[in-house]
Formats: C-alpha cells, sequence, structure tokens
C-alpha cells in the first residue's frame, strides 16, 4: 500500500524494450535506498512494480504486457523523469488515501491553466470511469493521491489542483495537453459504488 505523498521524483537511468517487456532503471536517494530490498514494491508513475535488481543506488524494475497496455510505462524512455514511492509502513502517517497502486488506465490532460500563484489541470478519461469521480473525493494522479475539483459528468473529465511543493517533488509541472497520466480510482467509492449498483441492479450515481 501506498500513501499517494510523492517522495521524490527521478530520471530513468537506463531502459531497454523487448516484445511485451520494458526493463529500466532509477538512481535512488539515500532516504529511498534505506532498507530497500528485491522484491520491494514501489510506485512508479503510482503503478505498483517489484525492485528486481539493485546495484548501489541503481534499481531496476521489469513491467510486463498488462501494465504496459494500462499505463504511461510503456511510453517511458530514458531520461524521462517519474514520480518514485516507497511502500508505507504500519505507524507512517498517512497525508493522502490508501493506494494500492493499481492502475485502472490512462487520462489524458485536455487543459492546463497556470494563473498567478496556482497550477491547475483538467483530465479527461474514460467515462465508465466518471461515477466514481466527484467533488471533493480522492482520486489516485499518476501516483499522488490529489482532491478531485469540478468533475463534469457530460465532458467525463476533472480537475486537479496544486500547490507548489507538489510541483516541487513530482513530474507535474512537465505535463501539457495531450500528456498521459495513470488513473487510480479510490477503492472504497468503487466498493461502495459497484455495490449499490449490484442490489439495485442498475446503475449508481454518487
Amino acid at each position: 500500500m501506498y500513501t499517494g505523498i510523492i517522495q521524490n521524483s527521478l530520471t530513468v537511468k537506463s531502459l531497454s524494450k523487448k516484445p511485451g517487456l520494458v526493463s529500466f532503471s532509477i538512481e535512488f536517494t539515500d532516504e529511498l535506498l534505506k532498507d530497500l530490498k528485491i522484491g520491494a514494491s514501489v510506485s512508479i508513475d503510482g503503478v505498483c512494480l517489484t525492485v528486481s535488481k539493485i546495484d548501489e543506488s541503481d534499481i531496476s524494475f521489469d513491467a510486463m504486457d498488462e501494465t504496459l497496455e494500462l499505463t504511461t510505462i510503456g511510453m517511458l524512455e530514458q531520461g524521462d523523469v517519474v514520480n518514485v514511492l516507497r511502500s508505507a509502513k504500519i505507524g507512517d502517517e498517512n497525508g493522502g488515501h490508501e493506494m494500492a497502486g493499481h492502475i485502472i488506465g490512462m487520462g489524458e490532460v485536455v487543459k492546463v491553466e497556470t494563473p498567478e500563484n496556482n497550477h491547475i489541470i483538467t483530465v479527461k478519461v474514460n467515462p465508465d470511469w466518471m461515477k466514481y469521480i466527484f467533488q471533493k473525493g480522492f482520486i489516485g494522479f499518476h501516483g499522488a493521491s490529489l482532491t478531485v475539483v469540478d468533475p463534469d459528468h457530460e465532458k467525463n473529465t476533472f480537475k486537479v489542483h496544486l500547490i507548489p511543493e507538489t510541483l516541487r517533488i513530482t513530474n507535474f509541472d512537465q505535463l501539457k495537453v495531450g500528456s498521459k497520466v495513470n488513473i487510480e480510482i479510490e477503492s472504497k467509492t468503487q466498493t461502495m459504488v459497484d455495490t449499490i449498483e449490484r442490489m439495485q441492479g442498475g446503475t449508481a450515481k454518487v
């Protein structure tokens, strides 16, 4: 599980692509290296991946078919910057919301606004997901726990407002119109909506 509070944004140091497989490495900071072991789960742009190799500070990961199809990991190139988050430990403070790193799919940035001292991103998503997305609800956005603003069920869009600290520690300042972002639906909301749908035999609206 993850808190959704990104710890750092780091550069993809090396990357290789084979049919159905992408392998890449990232040079971790000392903070991220602490007690890290092969087999540990790490969130990369919101995707739960397993550490496959540790070579001093160079940490390697592998991603296969389903991950490559559903997420931006299949689009990675050497030199790209990704959001990195270690899994949560029992007793850690959680300033975000519980996240599993299980991406439902990708959204597309359709608008970026930068009024004075603000940074607002509008994302369009699959219409089927909008029943889980509501005003002031949580959303997993490229690995970060963010608050939904102005969901539009006709346009299938929602907004996120980013504070300076979030921009500093993440790769969100690099997102532009057309960029893809990994979306994780808040699990409790999804469970509630799906349960109501089954009970009603129809479509629930949150």
